[in-house]
């Protein structure tokens, strides 16, 4: 006999990846604030091998809007700087002595009113995710009820706990979005 409630836990870790998934994207996106994660897994070449930043140097904010790149061995500071250089995170790194300085600049308003976008797709991306894994548990559930494995009752009482958990999650979302875009707004 299957049973709807097993169905509806094992879409849960799926839809936890989605939220996990998208709390990184958008700790990578840059607010007025500056933050290791807007450069921690930038990909960066050395030894003809990519490495992210947090494994070739310790990252740091001493200032509000400035991200300290301090590099475990001098011979990476080039490699370090042509990548960041060419990354899209608005601020040409300085290099004093072993340290490499970020200093972001402001945040411009047509600057905010881009990543606001970017923000938006990438809510829409995980609430599109999340609408398929309750698509598929739906699908689970009818097969079961056909199948002859879950009664009608359950199946309707079913419907009803995965909108429950499936708004459980779109709230989630909604709340992660909305912190960010205030931090933008600054």
């Amino acid at each position: 006999m299957a049973d709807y409630k097993q169905i509806i836990e094992g879409v849960k870790p799926e839809m936890d990846k989605v939220v996990v998934f998208l709390e990184g994207e958008l700790a990578k996106v840059r607010t007025s604030r500056a933050s290791p994660s807007l450069v921690e897994d930038i990909q960066v070449e050395c030894f003809g091998q990519k490495f992210p930043l947090k494994q070739l140097a310790s990252i740091s904010v001493p200032e509000p809007r400035q991200i300290s790149i301090q590099p475990w061995d001098r011979s990476y500071i080039e490699g370090i700087v042509k990548t960041l250089e060419k990354t899209g995170i608005g601020a040409s790194p300085v290099v004093d002595k072993d340290v490499i300085r970020l200093n972001l600049p402001p945040l411009t308003e047509n600057y905010r009113q881009e990543l606001l976008r970017l923000i938006s797709q990438k809510q829409e991306e995980a609430r599109r995710v999340i609408r398929r894994w309750r698509e598929k548990a739906w699908n689970e559930i009818q097969e079961g009820y056909r199948n002859g494995e879950i009664r009608e009752d359950d199946k309707y009482r079913a419907k009803d706990k995965l909108q429950e958990v499936v708004d459980d999650y779109q709230s989630k979302i909604r709340e992660m979005v909305e912190r960010k875009k205030k931090e933008i707004m600054g």
